[in-house]
């Protein structure tokens, strides 16, 4: 399995947007993990697609949006084009989760669900075989800095199980509270793609990046 670290746009120092993309993307992140927010479906109002727009100008990253916004499916085609290559949607906030699945897939991105931590992953079951990769929610959305929701990790290996038992080799992201310290235990639940804010570009984003990364090498041999 490929283990990936996505810093979170939204701890970044928004004086210095690009430069630090640039510092991540050189220190080897993958992901750059972008959080979509409307003051609506979450309390807090963050970015949109001006920001992205302008990013992907200056870096090759995947450009993976969280999109915490009521009725997602409304800016599917606009946050394409703005730069993105997964769309992840919240099966909370979607009236018709099916048709906003595909809406994304026909857009040429790949699609997410997320789930915040009291949704039970049962309503994954009929969505689970059309999806590339399901977000774990490990905070309530809307801010960051939280701490880590303990029970959520049960969630994630029982993700982890569903995916296995329908032979799908699905990504399992987790956002929220996640850090180097804590990282192994949550890779080991079963989940592959590590949302970090400030964990990252809380101090010398450059350097927690290479630290993640050392840690996904020993899984990885």
């Amino acid at each position: 399995m490929e283990y990936k670290v996505a810093p979170s746009l939204l701890a970044a120092d928004f004086t210095r947007l690009g430069e630090q993309v640039h510092e991540i993307e050189e220190a080897g992140a993958p992901y750059l993990h972008l959080d979509v927010m409307d003051g609506a479906f979450v309390p807090s109002i963050s970015f949109g697609m001006p920001v992205l727009k302008s990013l992907r100008k200056v870096t090759n990253m995947t450009f993976d949006v969280h999109m915490m916004v009521e009725e997602p499916g409304r800016y599917v085609e606009d946050i394409k084009k703005a730069g993105a290559d997964i769309i992840t949607v919240h099966a909370e906030a979607c009236t018709h989760l099916d048709r906003v699945v595909n809406q994304i897939k026909e857009a040429g991105c790949k699609a997410g669900v997320a789930l915040n931590p009291a949704t039970p992953v049962s309503v994954l079951e009929c969505i689970l075989g059309q999806v590339d990769m399901v977000l774990i929610m490990t905070v309530n959305p809307g801010f960051g800095g939280q701490k880590f929701i303990p029970y959520t990790l049960e969630k994630v290996k029982q993700v982890r199980a569903m995916c296995d038992a329908k032979g799908l080799n699905t990504d399992i992201q987790v956002d929220g509270g996640v850090s180097a310290a804590n990282v192994r235990e949550v890779l080991e639940a079963g989940a592959n793609v590590f949302v970090a804010g400030s964990a990252v570009f809380g101090s010398e984003p450059a350097a927690r990046v290479k630290e993640f990364n050392e840690i996904f090498k020993e899984y990885e041999k």
